[in-house]
């Protein structure tokens, strides 16, 4: 049957893949999964056998997957307190975009002077800064419309930076807006397209045209192109969006996408799963949006610290993002 489902227009990278896999079917477990079937999981998405047991030793050497030998069959877990990460990721995940914040008009604004042969140290200040989802104003006046002025007081001692002050306003430096240090429309068109490219999903589904295959395959990618709009959105007010803003319709379809593909994208896991494992198979299970949000709630006071090497990797990956942009 000719696959009526959209595919991503850059195929996610394995270590990605495997970890959104595991996050949205394996967590809150203590067993491992034994590499034949991991790699037989990556293979859904095209991924050869060399290339997915690359991406499972590099995740084992960073600290994200365990590993365990029985004979001759090695096997990967999740590291212990990694699921209260996934699940506070998750929940941050499926309830961005809901509704704009609300805004009492202030700005936290940066100012600083960093040398030109200090290059090195205004680069990854930027980096830092924009992963807070700052923008550049002018040169040296960045700005945000949330309160974020001990979090960008962290980053200056996390620098050593001295030269830098960060206050809260309402009228700011220079004559531009505030807002035009936003560039809303790359941001716009990606919004427009996903919601073009998983709409086709929604058509699918209602007809009836979507395999337990392809549900595993969609719901993966959909969870990996979803995840970049929590980083790189500055989440402003609505009073600062553009007419037409398209996240709304855009998190409606990530939403029913992601919860009426789980049943379907689940027996596929098992169904991979139990030709290397049956009684492992029957331990997976899909989260929808309701589940998460009561797993979240349970989770009270023991919310991740940032310590863990999931979340140490993830802030890596979101500085070298910020460094390209």
């Amino acid at each position: 049957m000719t696959d009526p489902l959209p595919r991503s227009q850059q195929g996610a990278e394995p270590q990605l893949l495997l970890t959104s896999l595991l996050g949205d079917f394996w967590y809150w477990r203590d067993e491992h999964i034994p590499s034949a079937a991991l790699v037989q999981l990556l293979g859904e998405f095209d991924i050869s056998p060399a290339s997915a047991r690359a991406a499972i030793r590099r995740l084992a050497a960073r600290g994200l997957l365990t590993v365990s030998r029985s004979g001759r069959t090695t096997a990967y877990g999740i590291p212990a307190r990694t699921s209260e990460v996934i699940i506070e990721r998750t929940h941050r995940m499926l309830t961005f975009g809901t509704t704009p914040p609300d805004w009492d008009g202030q700005w936290t604004v940066v100012t600083f002077s960093v040398p030109e042969q200090d290059r090195g140290l205004r680069t990854a200040l930027r980096s830092r800064l924009r992963v807070l989802r700052f923008a550049a104003l002018y040169d040296g006046v960045w700005v945000s419309p949330h309160d974020l002025a001990e979090a960008a007081l962290a980053a200056l001692r996390e620098l050593g930076l001295r030269s830098a002050t960060v206050f809260r306003a309402t009228e700011l430096p220079g004559s531009a807006p505030a807002a035009t240090a936003f560039d809303l429309e790359p941001l716009a068109r990606e919004y427009e397209q996903f919601v073009t490219r998983y709409e086709q999903v929604l058509s699918g589904l209602e007809a009836g045209l979507i395999s337990p295959a392809q549900a595993l395959r969609t719901r993966t990618e959909l969870r990996v192109d979803w995840r970049r709009f929590p980083e790189t959105d500055p989440d402003l007010p609505a009073e600062l969006l553009p007419a037409g803003w398209a996240r709304d319709r855009a998190q409606k379809v990530f939403l029913q996408i992601y919860d009426r593909l789980g049943p379907l994208a689940e027996q596929r896991f098992r169904q991979v799963l139990a030709d290397t494992d049956p009684a492992l198979a029957e331990l997976s299970s899909h989260h929808d949006s309701v589940e998460v949000a009561a797993l979240f709630a349970e989770l009270g006071d023991r919310h991740p610290a940032g310590d863990t090497p999931f979340e140490q990797a993830a802030e890596a990956r979101r500085l070298d993002d910020a460094r390209k942009r």
